[in-house]
C-alpha cells in the first residue's frame, strides 16, 4: 500500500508481533481509514477535502459562526475566514447576520448541501462496489464489528479525549 507523504509507514512484520493483536487490528483500522481517505478524497472536483470538511462542520453545526468553525477545523480564524471566501466565492456558502452586530452565522447555500449529496451518493456507491467484492459473511462480521466500533467510542466520546467526535 502506498503511503501518503507526511504518514508514517505500516509497521512491520517484527513491529506487529510487538504490538499484540489489539495492536495489529488498530494498525489495519488504520490502513483502512486510508484507503477511504484516498477514495474520498477524489470524489468532489468542485472542492478540496478541506473545503469538504468545513462544509462537513457548518452542515452538523448549524448555526455555527466563524470562530466556532476555525476552533472545529484547528485552525486561525483568519485561515478560516478565508477558506470561507473561497467556499462564497463559489456559491457553497453563505453568511449571514448573526444574534450580534458583529457576529455572522455560516449556513450551507443550497449548491453546498447538493454538492454533499452528490460527494455522499459517491461514497455510497464506491463503498458499494468494494463490499460487493467481500464474501457475504465477512460483511456481516464488518457490520457487527462496525456496531460494536461505535458503541465503544461513543463511552469514550464521554470522556474527554482530544479530537474524538462521535456524531449521532
Amino acid at each position: 500500500m502506498a503511503v501518503p507523504p507526511g504518514a508514517a509507514s505500516p509497521p512491520d512484520t517484527a513491529q506487529r508481533n510487538e504490538i499484540g493483536p489489539l495492536g495489529q487490528l488498530a494498525v489495519r483500522i488504520e490502513e483502512a481509514a486510508g484507503l477511504l481517505a484516498e477514495m474520498w478524497n477524489r470524489d468532489a472536483p468542485d472542492a478540496s477535502p478541506v473545503q469538504l470538511h468545513a462544509l462537513l462542520i457548518i452542515e452538523r453545526h448549524r448555526d455555527i459562526n466563524l470562530s466556532g468553525l476555525a476552533a472545529q477545523l484547528g485552525a486561525l480564524v483568519s485561515s478560516a475566514s478565508r477558506l470561507c471566501d473561497r467556499l462564497e466565492a463559489a456559491g457553497l456558502l453563505q453568511r449571514l447576520p448573526g444574534p450580534s452586530r458583529r457576529a455572522v452565522t455560516l449556513r450551507l447555500s443550497h449548491e453546498g448541501a447538493a454538492l454533499l449529496d452528490r460527494v455522499r451518493r459517491q461514497r455510497t456507491e464506491d463503498l458499494g462496489r468494494v463490499l460487493a467484492r467481500m464474501p457475504p459473511g465477512a460483511c456481516a462480521a464488518l457490520t457487527a464489528g462496525l456496531g460494536q466500533f461505535r458503541t465503544a467510542a461513543a463511552k469514550m466520546a464521554a470522556v474527554p479525549w482530544p479530537g474524538l467526535s462521535i456524531p449521532a
